[in-house]
């Protein structure tokens, strides 16, 4: 006991048990089979231009491997320069259906996570050099 005679915790004594936090609800969860039908595929990026009349959109030229030549239009200007984008790999989403931004066909998607509340972007890529094309599981 100290001098408020409260007693003083010894190794003897029980601790509390540590609660785990309660797992975080996912929206709209999918199974394994829809989530196999996602072709996620290493690239290379080869060139950057910037999308006319827009401030945030890149047009991307890829080298998909196996795959080919690849474009992709992404909003991801207002984080990158060209000179910081070419000859970086990333991971694309290759067989998401094609779709036009700002009259700009677009066949494909790049992963990149973000924050909340600062918009923080960062590129998904591979920890190391590998085949463009790869596949990623």
């Amino acid at each position: 006991m100290n001098a408020d005679s409260t007693p003083i915790p010894t190794e003897t004594q029980a601790q509390p048990a540590t609660i785990a936090p309660a797992p975080v609800a996912v929206d709209d969860e999918i199974d394994i089979d829809l989530f196999a039908k996602i072709k996620l595929r290493t690239a290379t990026i080869e060139s950057v231009e910037a999308v006319p009349k827009s401030k945030k959109l890149y047009c991307i030229q890829l080298d998909v491997g196996e795959l080919g030549k690849r474009q992709i239009v992404s909003g991801i200007a207002q984080h990158y320069t060209p000179e910081q984008l070419v000859g970086r790999q990333i991971v694309i989403v290759a067989n998401l259906k094609p779709a036009k931004l700002m009259g700009v066909e677009s066949r494909g998607m790049l992963l990149a996570a973000s924050t909340e509340g600062d918009g923080t972007l960062a590129l998904l890529a591979p920890d190391k050099e590998i085949a463009a094309g790869s596949r990623v599981r």
